[in-house]
């Protein structure tokens, strides 16, 4: 089988497995419904290192899963997997992915893992349509997509966090090296009501910091986007009496100047003096990064206090048995914590067509939930590894992963 190649040199190339691309028993086709012309498939390229997020072409036809055998509790399966696993979603853990799917290849040299990342909302759309066997979403399933993915699944639909990762405050100001912005400054900004970095407001924040009286230009999300999504929650939680719209993937608000995807913000932010954004801390590169006020002090993105506000957030209740959508703290008093961050999750069936496809999305998602496949992302990535408790939690629920959906 043809072996594609991973863009950053550090990582290996990839593998060959046979899993369907209706994942979860559905046809390739996509049905009525949630089921939009963009959810209608993805061409997922071999993981790639730029957040492309752009669906392609509608998926060609896979080959019917080979009958493997049981994944071993190894993480990675213990080199008897082979095939090709198609996922498609967050450009945020485009970094990440690209480590797991090396690390689950090193294990398993068959396997072929492609992942498009096309944004949060076409992944989920995409695995709700059938169009991949697994999603990966910077937003948990709402109640409506549970009952539409566990439909196509004919099966329940369990998100579980894999990767956590700050959200960078991105600026392009190179007067000012070290930026601080309260909650409530942050959300003026994006709001629309500061103009220029010498605001009165900015100045506050920043009292021995020369600004400028360059204009502001706060650049957002055009896609729809679990970035988006977990940046609205905290300026919504964080600053209430100024971001009064509720957390959305759809930036809420008019004005600014808007680009797709991770990368486009990131380029955006670059080629303007004055802009100011939001990305995954990843792929932030040289740009500036705010710092924010936590407590009566200021902290900057790092794995390290996302991790800290992570070890405040409880899993959200009401949900289905094995799932662990999480209650992102937005407003922790824990020296150092990092509250704009930004929980990413795996999306899968709990009950795939037959054995072979079962323990291929199973040895993946060890893989990834292990401490070599989370090292491996925090290396990649920048990103927090998973809390212990919660790694327990997502090893019972892939668990629950079983054939004869």
């Amino acid at each position: 089988m043809k072996r594609s190649t991973l863009v950053r040199s550090a990582i290996p190339a990839t593998f060959a497995l046979t899993i369907g691309l209706a994942g979860c028993g559905a046809s390739n086709e996509p049905s009525g419904g949630g089921a939009s012309s963009a959810a209608a498939g993805v061409s997922a390229p071999a993981v790639v290192s730029s957040a492309a997020d752009s669906a392609g072409t509608s998926p060609s036809e896979a080959p019917s899963s080979d009958a493997s055998a049981p994944s071993s509790a190894a993480p990675g399966g213990g080199g008897d997997l082979s095939g090709t696993l198609k996922g498609a979603g967050s450009s945020a853990q485009t970094a990440a992915m690209q480590a797991w799917a090396a690390g689950f290849q090193a294990a398993n040299p068959g396997a072929n893992v492609q992942y498009a990342p096309v944004g949060s909302g076409a992944g989920v759309k995409n695995f709700i349509a059938g169009a991949v066997t697994f999603a990966g979403s910077d937003k948990f399933l709402t109640a409506d997509q549970l009952k539409s993915a566990q439909a196509q699944c004919k099966s329940p639909a369990l998100d579980i966090p894999t990767y956590v990762s700050p959200i960078a405050v991105v600026y392009n100001l190179p007067s000012v090296k070290d930026l601080q912005l309260s909650p409530k400054t942050l959300a003026s900004i994006f709001r629309g009501k500061i103009s220029t970095w010498n605001d009165p407001a900015i100045k506050a924040d920043n009292p021995s910091a020369s600004l400028p009286s360059t204009k502001v230009t706060p650049v957002h999300r055009s896609d729809k986007s679990g970035t988006t999504n977990n940046f609205t929650d905290y300026l919504n939680k964080a600053a209430p009496d100024v971001w009064t719209d509720a957390a959305a993937e759809d930036w809420p608000v008019a004005g600014g100047e808007s680009a797709k995807g991770t990368s486009g913000v990131v380029q955006a932010v670059s080629g303007g003096e004055g802009t100011i954004g939001y990305a995954d801390d990843s792929q932030a590169g040289t740009l500036g990064k705010a710092k924010v006020k936590v407590g009566s002090g200021f902290s900057g993105p790092s794995a390290d206090g996302a991790a800290k506000t992570l070890s405040e957030s409880p899993t959200v209740t009401g949900r289905p048995d094995g799932d662990l959508a999480v209650n992102i703290n937005r407003t922790p008093k824990t020296d150092g914590a990092y509250p704009v961050l930004l929980v990413s999750y795996e999306i899968f069936c709990t009950k795939y067509p037959d054995a072979g496809q079962a323990n291929l999305v199973s040895g993946m998602l060890k893989y990834i939930v292990s401490a070599e496949g989370q090292q491996g992302a925090a290396k990649n990535a920048g990103s927090a590894p998973l809390p212990d408790s919660l790694v327990t939690k997502a090893q019972a629920s892939i668990a629950m992963i079983a054939s004869g959906g």
